[in-house]
């Protein structure tokens, strides 16, 4: 795990944590602040890594207030004192006070900190929560005026319509155009969402599964790239696919955050042969139908096999929810493809001047294209897309 990127993200989602609390002291405290990342601490001075860019050293004289807030708190009632010498590297903190005119100090009148260890927390906590309670989708129908979209979960026979409903405490993000990371993800509003968009959303799910009060929607455009590898290009750490559907090449940036998995031979024949009708045979001695496999890390959801969009499959039939498969399946990088391989592809939509970048990529796909050339449709951005960190950008604001 990336540590300062999952502080960041947890401050990006959480940013009326600080935004509250400030709001109480307007009147008092002076206009310079200062956000970002404990370096170091040394006598009654901190240097942090800002999230402007640079280091600022704030002055903590003894008359300046030391508070602790845990994430998710939105009031100062809820901070806690604290001494300076508890701050430690990697933790998160805010400082208002008069900052210099070339923004590399500060002297503090308050100082509020959010503990590296209670952000990891946090994180596990959200990224299990996601994984339990959320789904995600190809957008059908937005309707601004209720506060609804209306997603399809899954594909082929087993395919359903969810409703996901927002409200005022919504938080709503959607992805840049040229990123693959959560980092970039940007303030939004349903009133950019479209149909063909993906959308994964978390929160409460009712009875059957049907409809989700959201807590946090993310949304974007992307690619749905299913074909053949036409070249490698190590240098550059780009491909080229020629696309099954527009039968044009297209060329694909793959970069560190691009999740690459290979599926085993067993599975994808198996997805093969569901997508074709035909009762998929499971391993020996399990008496014939293979049955969905058990997570084999810790809070991982199994594979979703009917496409329901739930964190497990019943094995019923009907098109595989590929996007609950990724995460389990042997990672590959860029020197493992090599031509004629078979892949499918998520990527973002690219600029003129940008190529597509990689979201996920998925390889021994062959049986699952030659079973069905659409299967790729049905593939969205996985859960796991999701903790790549958050930006700090509009944090604190």
């Amino acid at each position: 795990m990336r540590t300062s990127a999952g502080a960041r993200r947890i401050f990006l989602l959480l940013g009326m944590v600080f935004a509250l609390p400030l709001a109480l002291f307007a009147q008092t405290a002076p206009a310079g602040k200062a956000v970002g990342t404990v370096k170091s601490v040394a006598g009654s001075a901190l240097t942090i890594n800002s999230d402007a860019g640079g280091e600022v050293k704030v002055s903590v004289p003894e008359s300046t207030r030391l508070l602790q807030l845990e994430p998710g708190q939105k009031d100062l009632k809820a901070a806690q004192p604290v001494r300076l010498q508890d701050f430690q590297p990697g933790d998160r903190v805010l400082a208002r006070g008069k900052l210099s005119d070339d923004g590399k100090s500060l002297d503090a009148s308050l100082v509020v900190v959010m503990k590296q260890t209670s952000i990891s927390q946090k994180q596990q906590q959200e990224r299990e929560d996601w994984q339990k309670n959320s789904v995600g989708g190809l957008v059908k129908d937005v309707d601004r005026s209720k506060g609804t979209v209306t997603i399809t979960v899954g594909s082929g026979p087993s395919s359903k319509s969810v409703l996901i409903r927002a409200s005022k405490d919504t938080v709503v993000r959607r992805y840049a155009p040229t990123s693959v990371k959560f980092d970039d993800a940007k303030k939004s509003t349903l009133a950019e969402i479209k149909p063909g968009d993906q959308v994964r959303a978390r929160g409460t799910k009712n009875v059957d599964g049907t409809e989700i009060a959201a807590q946090e929607i993310v949304s974007g455009s992307f690619k749905n790239i299913a074909g053949t590898v036409q070249a490698v290009n190590a240098g550059d750490q780009t491909l080229t696919v020629m696309d099954l559907t527009t039968k044009k090449a297209i060329t694909i940036k793959v970069t560190t955050d691009s999740q690459m998995h290979q599926l085993p031979a067993m599975m994808a024949q198996r997805i093969a042969m569901r997508l074709k009708g035909a009762p998929a045979q499971g391993p020996p001695g399990t008496g014939g139908a293979a049955q969905p496999p058990a997570a084999t890390a810790a809070g991982a959801p199994s594979h979703g096999w009917n496409g329901g969009g739930g964190t497990g499959g019943n094995g019923n039939g009907g098109a595989p929810d590929l996007q609950r498969m990724v995460g389990r399946t042997p990672t590959v990088s860029l020197a493992d493809l090599k031509k004629g391989d078979a892949v499918m592809i998520v990527s973002t939509e690219g600029t003129g001047d940008a190529p597509p970048t990689a979201i996920t990529l998925l390889s021994g796909v062959e049986p699952i294209l030659t079973a069905s050339p659409d299967a790729a449709k049905g593939m969205t951005l996985s859960a796991w897309s999701l903790d790549s960190g958050g930006g700090a950008d509009n944090a604190a604001q």
